[in-house]
């Protein structure tokens, strides 16, 4: 009598079987650890503007490596203070169709937060206007509230701005008719009122603007001006000295000898993204590798110090706002 064939016997060999049992159970294994992964991502959301894209432009790459899942969402504008975010926000609830109120590339604010769950939420005031607290108010407060309703689990935090280069021919508001008159005073003022705000809605802040200027002010590692350069009569392509500069500086366009002491250099911005990591994994950017290359390995060990003691560090006594 002949032998009944096993319902899963359609002549292939037992070796075969073993060989697609590994693969269905490693493809399953695969899908399981992919949603696991993005169960435990950190889900970044900013709004901000160039600034917050200086700040964060190394931040993946640092998360990579610590082996941190990592999802970032912007609402960002070029420029964009707090006030003109919420006048965009406003628009749309008032209109969902107005243009004015999708100025992130077609889309709102509304819009956009709506696409996931965020875990962390950030807010700035836009550079120039840093300095000046009135600028904040009611537009942080508001900002805040419309975001704490959308985003009700989500931990809402304050992410401080820079001082502008010493060598900068302007600096920020600090009053309706008055600006900072150095890169010590902006910082102190800026300083102040990020504070003040946080304070005032409980949140907490990253301190980017802490971490720049400890550098900045620092003997040994701030940037100097090159005293020996002809500013009066360049010539391209040579540029002045800008050893361990935080922001751009001096560049050549079109044989114009360009100027830009508000946004970070690749330094400013692997500075600004080893404060963020910090902050977000409360863990010490001392063990990463990483650093772009136009940042020297020494340097880069400082950035990665100052980051970690800007962060880690206990809070200090905050400078009184007059």
């Amino acid at each position: 009598m002949r032998a009944r064939k096993h319902p899963l016997d359609y002549s292939f060999p037992r070796a075969s079987y073993l060989v697609l049992l590994f693969l269905l159970v490693h493809i399953a294994s695969g899908q399981s650890s992919s949603k696991k992964a993005d169960r435990h991502a950190l889900r970044l959301f900013m709004i901000g503007n160039s600034f917050s894209q200086n700040a964060s432009k190394y931040l993946p790459e640092l998360s990579q490596e610590a082996g941190h899942t990592l999802i970032i969402g912007r609402a960002e504008l070029g420029g964009c203070s707090l006030e003109r975010h919420w006048d965009h926000a406003q628009a749309a609830e008032r209109n969902p169709e107005d243009p004015k109120g999708k100025p992130y590339h077609g889309k709102s604010l509304k819009m956009l937060l709506a696409e996931g769950t965020w875990d962390v939420i950030t807010l700035q005031q836009a550079s120039i206007l840093s300095g000046n607290l009135e600028t904040y108010q009611p537009y942080a407060r508001q900002l805040y509230e419309y975001v704490k309703k959308l985003q009700p689990q989500a931990k809402i935090v304050l992410h401080q701005t820079w001082a502008y280069r010493v060598d900068s021919k302007d600096f920020t508001q600090i009053g309706k008719e008055h600006s900072a008159r150095t890169a010590q005073e902006m910082w102190e003022k800026s300083r102040a009122a990020y504070h003040a705000t946080a304070k005032e809605l409980g949140i907490s802040l990253i301190p980017n603007g802490d971490a720049f200027w400890a550098i900045s002010s620092d003997p040994q590692w701030g940037y100097q001006k090159d005293t020996e350069f002809n500013f009066d009569h360049p010539k391209p392509p040579a540029l002045p000295k800008q050893n361990h500069s935080l922001h751009v500086g001096y560049f050549w366009k079109q044989n114009e000898l360009g100027f830009d002491s508000h946004h970070a250099n690749a330094a400013g911005c692997y500075l600004g993204s080893l404060v963020w990591y910090s902050f977000l994994f409360q863990e010490s950017p001392l063990k990463l590798s990483f650093h772009p290359q136009e940042v020297d390995t020494d340097f880069a060990e400082q950035l990665k110090k100052t980051a970690w003691k800007t962060v880690s560090s206990p809070k200090k006594k905050q400078p009184v706002l007059k």
